[in-house]
């Protein structure tokens, strides 16, 4: 929106459209103005305005029909209409059309000034909300979260989906794939996020007082249960309660989580009353519960009232396009005062790397190459990881090696596999595939096409 709000009056009375204008422009607006729909129209097409304040009934086309076509031609400008036939039906037919308000004649100039702005405190927020779009896609982040790959944008889209839903939302992945920000980005972008959320680890408690810290206690209910305690279900009243590491959870206490959220009630240990909770389940995992439900440990009927919107987040080998801006974050976070970098060897080799801890494990990474590098570029061997004693760990491409020679892969296997993971990583990029590899893109292209043609012709140099 400009700094000068602009505002465009359209009414075929003449002394109308004087008296509002100087209204307006005592308020400090740049006020334009149209005796008819068309005029209106016409004007709109060759310049911006930040809200219309409209007649409905004026010869030719009337102020609804202008709503209409407005849309078209300046959708981000909220229109206001005016008329002296006030009627619910005609209010109606304006609200269907788009219009933002509906003021009645005759009125007061406070009436059409607040009218005015509060359509611009709409197109305000409109544009806000465009600007943290566009925000997102170019930074590729939403709150805490961060990423570039498809499947981290496809991850922020569901989460504005289903961030203002009631339903119960279950986060599977790998230790370290960030699960607990995504309940917390869940939580924070949706209607419940004036009230509180409240994570609690299933596995970090012993299953006594993990009952006790979600559905309180009374007095006396155990040794040492000196007063009554509320517990998480009701503190996190109208709010958001996020379970973590839910598949750990015993199987009497699934029992009781299961009638929690069935009920819509909750009974303290040791008491007889129950109470009426609202809180939201966000639960997480990095255990295969399908399998859990065949092997007994885990209830199938708890599954299903906590899977009821699914939300996987996939490893961080499997979209390497994260690497970059994950790493960009880190130093930021890790290194608010100094400047600091990741030469372009070195970010090829993050993006090589495995990362079996996933973004919990690169973070750590970037942390301790922030201690130990000497200038403000970290270099691949300020990256290597060293164990306890400050040596140098087994090289993970003596390893590979160690691998390829028990599974007796030929030279131009173990090459071609190489060359197609590090295409992988480096999400199809010829051109970072080749610098991580040291060969000309030239000769990249001349084994894929090899490949190629001996897909196509069903033959094989492997083994031979």
């Amino acid at each position: 929106m400009t700094a000068t709000r602009e505002l465009l009056l359209v009414d075929d009375d003449d002394a109308l459209r004087a008296m509002l204008r100087e209204l307006f422009q005592g308020e400090g607006y740049r006020v334009w103005d149209a005796p008819s729909a068309e005029a209106a129209l016409d004007l709109t097409r060759e310049r911006e305005v930040d809200v219309v304040l409209s007649d409905v009934n004026m010869p030719g086309k009337s102020g609804i029909d202008l709503v209409g076509e407005l849309r078209q031609v300046r959708p981000e400008s909220p229109v206001v209409l005016m008329t002296a036939f006030a009627s619910v039906a005609s209010a109606v037919e304006a609200m269907r059309a788009g219009a933002f308000d509906y003021i009645t004649k005759p009125f007061s100039n406070d009436v059409a000034l607040l009218a005015v702005e509060r359509a611009l405190e709409l197109r305000a927020l409109e544009e806000e909300n465009r600007r943290l779009r566009r925000a997102v896609d170019r930074t590729g982040s939403l709150g805490d979260l961060i990423g570039e790959s498809a499947a981290m944008r496809d991850l922020f889209a569901l989460i504005r989906k289903i961030a203002h839903s009631r339903a119960s939302v279950l986060i599977t992945g790998e230790s370290g794939t960030g699960k607990d920000v995504i309940a917390r980005t869940i939580h924070f972008h949706g209607a419940r996020s004036g009230k509180p959320f409240l994570p609690i680890n299933c596995t970090a408690l012993p299953e006594g007082l993990l009952e006790s810290e979600l559905f309180g206690h009374v007095r006396g209910a155990f040794t040492g249960a000196h007063a009554a305690k509320r517990g998480l279900f009701e503190k996190a009243g109208g709010g958001t309660l996020f379970l973590d590491e839910i598949g750990d959870m015993s199987l009497p206490l699934q029992g009781k989580l299961l009638r929690v959220l069935q009920d819509g009630e909750v009974r303290p240990v040791g008491g007889s009353e129950t109470t009426k909770v609202d809180v939201r389940i966000i639960a997480a995992t990095n255990r295969d519960l399908g399998k859990a439900i065949e092997e007994g440990s885990f209830r199938e009927d708890l599954f299903y009232r906590l899977n009821v919107i699914p939300v996987h987040v996939p490893p961080l080998r499997d979209r390497p396009e994260d690497i970059a801006p994950l790493v960009e974050a880190f130093l930021r976070k890790h290194s608010p005062d100094r400047p600091r970098a990741v030469s372009a060897p070195a970010l090829a080799w993050l993006r090589a790397q495995t990362w079996r801890g996933n973004a919990r494990e690169l973070e750590n990474a970037i942390e301790r190459a922030l201690v130990l590098a000497e200038g403000d570029d970290l270099l691949v061997e300020d990256l290597r990881a060293r164990n306890a004693r400050g040596e140098p760990e087994v090289d993970p491409a003596a390893r590979l090696i160690e691998s390829a020679a028990e599974s007796s892969l030929s030279l131009q296997e173990l090459e071609d596999r190489y060359t197609e993971e590090i295409l992988r990583r480096c999400g199809g990029n010829k051109v970072h595939a080749a610098a991580i590899l040291k060969i000309d893109r030239k000769t990249l292209y001349r084994r894929a096409e090899r490949r190629a043609r001996e897909a196509k012709g069903g033959t094989s140099a492997r083994g031979g």
